[in-house]
């Protein structure tokens, strides 16, 4: 009689879960968290904070900025001098695979392959895949400059170019398990530039989209999907949305030429725009995504709840859900939310501010269910 009471009590329980579960998954079926991968002195601790900060809040997607930061077997030149083993990258496998949340890795393509005065390894290691090779890198950094230069770009034409980078997706998709990758894609501002030999002319959307759908046409020969940042899609002129979290060269005109499977991760981090709407009526899923501002995350969910709730039911499933976005690196990130070190001039708007306000407006979303 005891054995049966305690089979039933669990049994309970597990139907409780899984209501639970599923409760939060209509409200919102991606719960996300965007951040570079942690250096390998930094892994214990992350992986702690998956376990006891991300899981307990439900969180069921893990975006990893990896970029350089693996030990690539295909192309080790490639690798930055300090960067996760194949162990410890299946440390974060298995810690992820254990509490359900999808691991999806990152990799920027087209663009930011520089930042500031430093060329990123993938130019620096293979120039000849530079779309802009006549602008030099500065000593010293300032925006606006002359060149027009934020983050240098790979040329989409370079015949060479697919052939390296697919397969750095590859491995890295691989040893993450990953059945999604994320491309990055945003803030390209060098595109079809008039100087380079390959995309001189050519329509700057047709471009974009070409790389799009190329990079999306490879992930689907292994049943991967494609996920992306959505600025270079959005207007920034007629918008009035600007050169940062829209398009000003042209590219935007692309959305109508992109496959519809594309995941959209659309940010917005000075004004709670509302252009998830844009991409869903456009055929694309798509995901808010806020960055240090706890007022907008919290504005941001009621919004996407509400696109949820008001909507038909074939464009109910493109809005997709909510996703903080970290863009310092893992370790400042985890000293802000530990309070090792905080930023007291910032306020309250702090990276660990915004994650935790996200996450506390699904849950009150989710209980007044």
């Amino acid at each position: 009689m005891t054995k049966f009471i305690v089979t039933a009590i669990t049994l309970f329980c597990l139907v409780q879960t899984v209501f639970a579960q599923s409760k939060l998954d209509s409200l919102l079926p991606v719960r996300g968290f965007c951040i570079a991968a942690p250096q390998p002195k930094q892994l214990d601790t992350f992986i702690k904070f998956i376990d006891e900060e991300l899981a307990p809040r439900q969180v069921n997607t893990l975006i990893l900025r990896v970029d350089f930061n693996y030990q690539f077997d295909s192309h080790p030149e490639l690798s930055d001098s300090i960067a996760l083993s194949k162990r410890e990258v299946k440390k974060l496998v298995k810690v992820c695979q254990k509490n359900n949340i999808r691991l999806i890795p990152q990799i920027n393509l087209l663009g930011h392959q520089s930042w500031a005065s430093t060329t990123h390894n993938l130019l620096r290691v293979y120039p000849d895949f530079d779309e802009t090779p006549h602008v030099k890198m500065p000593d010293k950094y300032v925006w606006p400059n002359a060149d027009g230069l934020y983050c240098k770009s790979y040329c989409p034409l370079h015949p060479g170019v697919h052939k390296v980078v697919f397969e750095l997706v590859d491995e890295i998709c691989d040893v993450f398990e990953a059945d999604a990758f994320h491309a990055g894609m945003d803030e390209v501002f060098f595109i079809g530039d008039d100087k380079c030999p390959r995309c001189s002319g050519r329509d700057k959307a047709e471009l974009f989209a070409g790389e799009v759908t190329e990079i999306r046409n490879h992930l689907a020969k292994t049943n991967r999907k494609l996920w992306m940042w959505g600025d270079r899609l959005i207007d920034g002129k007629t918008t009035g949305i600007g050169m940062w979290e829209g398009s000003f060269n042209n590219t935007y005109r692309a959305i109508d030429l992109i496959p519809k499977d594309v995941m959209i991760c659309d940010w917005h981090y000075e004004r709670p725009d509302l252009t998830a709407v844009y991409f869903a009526t456009k055929g694309l899923s798509v995901i808010t995504c806020p960055w240090r501002k706890p007022d907008f995350a919290v504005t941001q969910t009621q919004d996407m709840v509400k696109f949820r709730k008001s909507v038909t039911p074939l464009m109910k499933e493109r809005f997709q859900g909510m996703m903080q976005t970290v863009w310092s690196g893992a370790g400042p990130f985890l000293d802000e939310f530990y309070g090792v070190k905080v930023n007291t001039d910032a306020g309250d708007n702090t990276q660990a501010n915004c994650f935790k306000a996200l996450y506390n407006e699904i849950k009150r979303l989710n209980e007044a269910q």
